[in-house]
């Protein structure tokens, strides 16, 4: 496996740069911005509680569908133009939300974000390859920071906005940034158009992306994802709940625990991919997580209310698989191609196996009665990062693993 020599940051790709940290920045923000407003909603409609449930279970269905589309639609149009196509989209929707006559259009252009977001997700990895192939690591420190951030911002911010100005308002403001985010994704597209340098996209592979199906490090890398995906997922749907019915929290501070739990994904964002880069501590870091959930959730299985923020903080640390994962999708791939089918398949089944754990996980606590079983069920999952780990720490690309295996990538 080869890398790039080092150049400065900016030389030449400064545009990129920026390009990158405001389309990470878009593509949280438009998620993160909405359910603190449900109750400014419901003033005006009706916001059933099976709307509420489908906005939330939309993020990883929405990514899981069209990150399975994404890498098609790559080798078709390319990955900046795909990139502009996916803010217009999602300034669009933004747009629309904010316009929404009844909860039915609200869930519709929700929607339509997700979907967007859904393919931006799976864009990201290759593009810091494509424009910073010496990089990979800073980069990917800086897109998922940003996107930590982008987290918390929306939420801190849109319950003032709405009470000055209104809720539509508060969630149209983050359009302006998506449109933003447009201009230097518009400028490199027709650079990249002018220069005539589409040659690796236009020739890619139409059969990679089934490639991945066939190959360890691939399942290796989809498994942390999902792993990292379910237990955030799940924290989000129901660890206020769970906090509140065992650790006997009230439900302010179980909001506050949550919130707690979100922070977590700072730090990790910002250590985690250059502590793979530059000291190669991809098994290392999967102890971590591993052995971290499993204190989490013992705690919460035997001494819940004995220090739930110990609890909280340890299973909190368990998704940093999410900046590990995709920082692997760049280290882990040796070509353009290679890229886009490995995020593409990474995060699209990653997605998909998550989007079925905050219902499973409900469906199975409502039929006992009890958080046992469920905390049982995530100890499961968490476990299922050991193999996981073993594998990805292995330092060969898919295209090497599909060589050996196979022949001529």
């Amino acid at each position: 496996m080869t890398t790039s020599p080092p150049r400065p940051l900016w030389q030449g790709r400064a545009l990129a740069l920026v390009g990158i940290v405001l389309f990470a920045f878009s593509l949280r923000s438009a998620v993160a911005s909405l359910s603190p407003l449900f109750d400014h909603i419901s003033a005006d409609f009706e916001l059933p509680a099976v709307v509420i449930g489908l906005i939330g279970t939309a993020p990883p269905f929405c990514y899981a569908v069209f990150g399975l589309l994404t890498p098609a639609l790559e080798r078709r149009f390319g990955l900046e133009p795909l990139a502009v196509t996916a803010m217009i989209v999602v300034s669009i929707g933004l747009i629309a939300r904010g316009f929404a006559p009844n909860s039915g259009l609200l869930l519709a252009g929700t929607a339509l974000i997700f979907a967007a977001v859904g393919v931006g997700n799976i864009l990201l990895p290759p593009l810091v390859k494509r424009y910073f192939p010496d990089r990979i690591g800073l980069m990917t420190t800086v897109f998922s920071t940003t996107m930590a951030v982008a987290t918390f911002v929306p939420p801190l911010v849109a319950v003032p906005v709405a009470d000055t100005v209104g809720w539509r308002s508060s969630l149209g403001l983050w359009a302006v940034f998506a449109v933003v985010a447009l201009i230097p994704w518009i400028g490199l597209a027709a650079r990249r158009r002018a220069d005539a340098v589409d040659v690796d996209i236009e020739g890619a592979n139409p059969r990679v992306f089934g490639r991945m199906w066939r190959l360890p490090i691939a399942w290796a890398l989809m498994v942390g994802f999902a792993v990292s995906s379910s237990i955030a997922y799940t924290s989000f749907a129901w660890m206020p709940k769970l906090l509140v019915d065992i650790a006997g929290v009230t439900p302010v501070t179980a909001g506050v625990l949550l919130s707690l739990f979100a922070a977590m994904g700072l730090p990790c964002s910002l250590l985690v991919p250059l502590l793979v880069t530059r000291f190669h501590a991809t098994r290392v870091l999967f102890g971590v997580a591993v052995v971290s959930g499993f204190a989490g959730i013992a705690g919460l299985l035997f001494a819940p209310s004995a220090a739930p923020w110990l609890w909280v903080v340890l299973l909190g640390i368990t998704p940093l698989l999410f900046p590990l994962i995709l920082v692997l999708l760049g280290v882990r791939s040796r070509t353009h191609e290679g890229a886009v089918a490995l995020s593409g398949f990474v995060q699209s089944v990653g997605y998909a196996i998550a989007a079925l754990f905050p219902l499973g996980i409900g469906l199975l606590h409502d039929a006992t009665d009890s958080w046992t079983a469920p905390l049982i069920v995530l100890a499961c999952v968490v476990a299922a990062a050991v193999p996981a780990g073993v594998i990805a720490a292995r330092p060969h690309t898919v295209e090497d693993d599909w060589e050996r295996r196979h022949g001529t990538w």
